[in-house]
């Protein structure tokens, strides 16, 4: 299990989305969710959909709170919709999981931490994205999993799938 560092400079979910389709055009058994990009300029008011990088089907794991709501937009039963392609990684078993995010909710034990903890259980290597806000939480439910530096060869490195050089760049 590893995550691409998101150090919040650069589009870490593009590269991710671009890494999954290069290896599935090489005919790579890569399953999982990636973050479908919102509109230009929409930010945090747009709606957050996950994309099964296998059926191209969507999940739309946020709820319309109103302009005013200060609350978590997060749909609860949004997760447990997509919930369903990372358990059929689980059971298939994939060659590689991605999951969009270990973020606020994974930390909490929610979102998708029992789908993360069963990938792990089938020995499925699970790529995902984590902030430095969420790095400790990441750090205590991996047991220490590498955060990788958010560039495609270090990535490809760790994934086995480009230049074996040194090994993977780690990050903090």
């Amino acid at each position: 299990m590893a995550a691409l560092h998101d150090d919040g400079t650069g589009n870490v979910h593009a590269l991710l989305r671009a890494l999954v389709a290069e290896w599935r055009a090489q005919g790579r058994d890569v399953q999982g969710l990636v973050t479908r990009p919102g509109p230009p300029g929409a930010a945090c008011s747009a709606d957050m959909v996950l994309v099964d990088v296998v059926t191209g089907d969507e999940y739309l794991i946020s709820q319309n709170l109103g302009k005013d709501a200060q609350g978590c937009r997060a749909d609860p039963a949004g997760f447990a919709r997509a919930s369903q392609v990372l358990r059929r990684a689980a059971d298939a078993p994939a060659a590689l999981a991605v999951s969009n995010r270990f973020g606020k909710l994974e930390s909490l034990g929610e979102g998708f931490a029992d789908e993360l903890m069963a990938l792990l259980s089938a020995e499925v290597p699970v790529l995902t994205v984590v902030s430095a806000q969420h790095r400790e939480a990441w750090d205590t439910f991996t047991g220490g999993a590498p955060v990788l530096a958010a560039e495609a060869e270090v990535v490809r490195r760790w994934a086995g799938l480009g230049p074996q050089l040194a090994g993977a760049v780690a990050v903090g």
